[in-house]
């Protein structure tokens, strides 16, 4: 068990989740374990009582989350309900506990993956092991940041930021990462054998979790070798794709495909009506943040942007579209592939960021890093032209 517990803790402080305090982390099998001491867990031993759990998470995040769930939570009605898909197919909305109590916070979780307690931290748990209490807490950081940000830049063009808003955006970008950079190269092309594909997907899939360009480590990736897509898991984790990655043939005549990406008819529809072989698809924050990011008035679509938004619209050059994951009538599959032609990228409104390539990874991952810098310097441009002119 201690040798999960050091996996868990080092992926969360390695992602930028946590720290400097380590994360208190509980998994019951035999007899509930923990990682370390603390006083709290008291309260969260009753928790497990509670509820129908064998894995829980509990710590405050690092900067610059810290102080966005904070804020989110203190200014909430008890709910913080963001807009990004993660949200809307994954968590639902954000609980809030005003107080850290067994019973307040059992009582949510019995409904939801996750609470936040303001200035205490984050809880989250799982049914099968830490795995899901980790992907909750990332899932909750990520659609934090962005809501945070596309609802500052809301209010700014309305005029509306009031002094609070205002201190808690100045340290929170006094605390974000540094843009993303890569000096390096990856594998180049042509990936002519199936070893050599396999090699080329694990390093991509390796290098875009390790730069942070998806949710945890949430995402897709897949090479056309021949009349075979090979393509990531659903649920793999994309800096662990040594067994999880699909030969899906091109023709249907596998049932491989079950356990394939869910993304896996966007990934076909492309590989098999472009020249494009290889695929990459992460959810970099500031591209996601900018597809929400709409001044159409009174749109019939209000409210459903991402399922069918009728506008052409983009962002520095990329267009975003509208469609949810699957094959259905508002599928990806209907509306990336065709943007993919003569962009370096196509945006999924509230989504994530798909990159292509003819030959190998290396200009899909160059591509991912280029439009979310470009994205993140857009955005703080737009902040500075509406304080130029006196708006925010």
């Amino acid at each position: 068990m201690n040798q999960i517990f050091r996996s868990y803790e080092k992926t969360l402080i390695k992602s930028g989740l946590v720290g400097p305090e380590p994360p208190l982390l509980g998994c019951l099998d035999a007899q509930l374990e923990w990682n370390r001491t603390d006083r709290k867990r008291v309260a969260l031993e009753d928790i497990f009582k509670q509820l129908n759990i064998n894995a829980l998470i509990f710590s405050q995040p690092a900067e610059p989350y810290r102080s966005i769930i904070d804020y989110l939570a203190e200014t909430s009605n008890g709910t913080i309900t963001p807009n990004d898909c993660e949200t809307r197919t994954f968590l639902h909305d954000l609980p809030v506990s005003f107080q850290f109590s067994s019973n307040s916070v059992a009582s949510i979780l019995k409904a939801r993956k996750s609470v936040i307690i303001p200035g205490h931290g984050i809880i989250t748990h799982g049914t099968v092991g830490l795995e899901q209490a980790y992907v909750t807490f990332s899932s909750v950081c990520f659609a934090s940041f962005v809501k945070f940000f596309c609802d500052f830049l809301l209010h700014a063009k309305k005029g509306h930021v009031d002094t609070k808003r205002r201190q808690v955006f100045d340290r929170v970008i006094r605390n974000l990462d540094p843009p993303v950079s890569f000096n390096g190269s990856l594998m180049k092309g042509p990936l002519n054998s199936k070893k050599r594909v396999y090699e080329a997907i694990q390093e991509a899939g390796r290098l875009t979790v390790e730069h942070r360009l998806v949710d945890s480590y949430f995402g897709n990736i897949s090479f056309r070798h021949g009349r075979t897509l090979y393509i990531s898991q659903t649920g793999s984790s994309l800096d662990k794709l040594k067994d999880a990655i699909d030969p899906c043939p091109l023709d249907g005549s596998s049932c491989v495909p079950i356990t394939a990406s869910s993304e896996l008819p966007t990934h076909l529809e492309i590989v098999q009506h472009t020249d494009n072989k290889a695929i990459l698809h992460g959810h970099p924050k500031f591209s996601v943040i900018l597809s929400m990011d709409c001044d159409i008035k009174a749109c019939m679509c209000r409210q459903e942007c991402h399922l069918a938004c009728p506008h052409e619209r983009s962002v520095c050059g990329i267009p975003i579209v509208s469609g949810e994951v699957g094959s259905g009538p508002h599928s990806l599959c209907n509306t990336v592939p065709e943007a993919t032609q003569g962009n370096s990228g196509v945006i999924v409104y509230g989504h994530g960021l798909f990159t292509t390539g003819k030959t190998d990874f290396n200009q899909p991952f160059k591509h991912l890093i280029q439009i979310e810098n470009n994205c993140r310097t857009e955005y703080f441009n737009r902040i500075r032209s509406l304080e130029n002119v006196g708006i925010c």
